[in-house]
């Protein structure tokens, strides 16, 4: 029997909610669904969506309890996680992310066929964002992914 599955739905530990709020809902654009019931940004636990996609987020201390900085070690781990993310306009995107001070270098090409921009949030996790640069490459995502058949659309 196929078991039918959805997701995933990533769940992110971060250090500082508020800044990672700030990267993710106002300058990414997701909208905050659902919180651990505190007032404000500075919630234990959130769940954010975005077209369909969704990401939570946990803090990595109680309410109150945060230390004054970040465990060096923990944010160094943070280098073996990456979400990938699907983007046509990645020349706009540089230019929003700069506009809103991300340190964000300008799209180039990746080995496997795509143009692709990468930055880090708050707490040092990658987020890549990145789109087919030949036909070949769409048509296999148009495959895979069920998207509208045609050109690679700019």
């Amino acid at each position: 029997m196929a078991m039918e599955i959805s997701g995933p739905v990533p769940l992110l530990v971060v250090f500082d909610m508020p800044a990672s709020l700030r990267f993710y809902r106002d300058v990414l654009g997701f909208e905050l669904i659902q919180t651990s019931g505190e007032p404000g940004d500075d919630v234990f636990w959130c769940l954010l969506g975005l077209r369909g996609m969704e990401l939570m987020l946990n803090a990595a201390h109680e309410p109150g309890a945060r230390p004054p900085h970040p465990d060096p070690a923990r944010v160094a781990s943070h280098a073996d996680t990456a979400l990938y993310f699907a983007c046509r306009d990645l020349d706009a995107l540089h230019a929003h992310l700069r506009a809103h001070g991300v340190d964000a270098r300008p799209p180039e090409m990746t080995g496997y066929g795509f143009r692709a921009l990468t930055v880090k949030d708050p707490d040092g996790y990658q987020a890549t964002f990145h789109w087919p640069a030949s036909q070949e490459q769409y048509d296999a995502w148009v495959e895979r992914y069920g998207m509208p058949p045609g050109p690679v659309p700019a």
